[in-house]
């Protein structure tokens, strides 16, 4: 009984890193890689890995333990584990209270954040962005948008071009959007957004329309350049979710840092 016990707290982890380790792989698929990915697979690859030879592994810490040099290590190692998990944590909780921080009345401007454009429409991740957005201001006929994206090297067109398009193509009045098409960052989106707003008189309170996990960093971008912001999130498929959200704590944490020592 002991054995099949033991079998189990061995296999039920191995599995659900296994399964971790193919949903941070996925996305490969669709040619998406980044820093999200790439820390995601080797985490849960080193935690499959720990856990199927966990006979081995723990005969190896127990080993370096013996020597002073292995113990620091050894320490050292579990003080990262512990800052990096605790971390991401208070991170996480922020980018979830700044997913739904919905507009509470009309005085606002939303301000759509551009993504990738192919072939001269939008990504699928523009589109839902978009979508979001067209949703808000249907509901809302008077409040204006500003769609914000230059145009990237291999990009036919702005992703202003592209995200105006697709919102008259969908019934929203042409007078009612504003293209911001020179930004290549999201410091970029909010800042040259903000010089549009202050030049056609628009209300100075936005709502930035974006996917949830990039909410956090627009809200905190927006804010050092004086804006309030609301937040409305565009639904993000499940198998990139968790790519973008662990590539968004370094985001996050770097921004952060910069700040700082700036």
């Amino acid at each position: 009984m002991l054995n099949i016990i033991r079998t189990e707290m061995r296999v039920v982890p191995t599995l659900i890193s296994f399964i971790i380790l193919i949903i941070f792989l996925l996305p490969l698929s669709g040619g998406i890689i980044n820093l999200g990915n790439i820390v995601g697979a080797l985490v849960s690859g080193f935690l499959m890995a720990f856990f199927l030879f966990y006979g081995r592994t723990s005969s190896f810490v127990a080993h370096l333990w013996e020597s002073r040099s292995g113990r620091v290590v050894v320490c050292t190692f579990s003080a990262l584990t512990v800052i990096f998990i605790a971390a991401a944590a208070v991170i996480s909780f922020f980018m979830v209270r700044e997913m739904h921080d919905i507009p509470t009345d009309t005085d606002t401007t939303v301000v759509v954040l551009g993504c990738k454009v192919k072939n001269g429409a939008p990504s699928l991740m523009l589109k839902r962005r978009l979508d979001t957005a067209y949703s808000y201001l249907a509901e809302n006929p008077d409040v204006c948008v500003i769609v914000s994206g230059g145009q990237g090297d291999d990009e036919s067109i702005s992703e202003a071009k592209c995200m105006r398009q697709y919102l008259v193509g969908r019934g929203i009045a042409p007078e009612r959007i504003f293209e911001e098409d020179k930004s290549t960052t999201t410091d970029e989106n909010l800042r040259f957004s903000h010089d549009i707003i202050s030049r056609e008189g628009l209300p100075e309170h936005i709502t930035i329309v974006t996917d949830g996990f990039h909410q956090l960093r627009s809200d905190m971008k927006a804010k050092k350049l004086g804006m309030e912001a609301y937040n409305i999130s565009a639904h993000t498929p499940w198998w990139l979710a968790p790519t973008y959200w662990v590539r968004e704590w370094f985001g996050i944490a770097y921004y952060t840092a910069r700040d700082v020592i700036s």
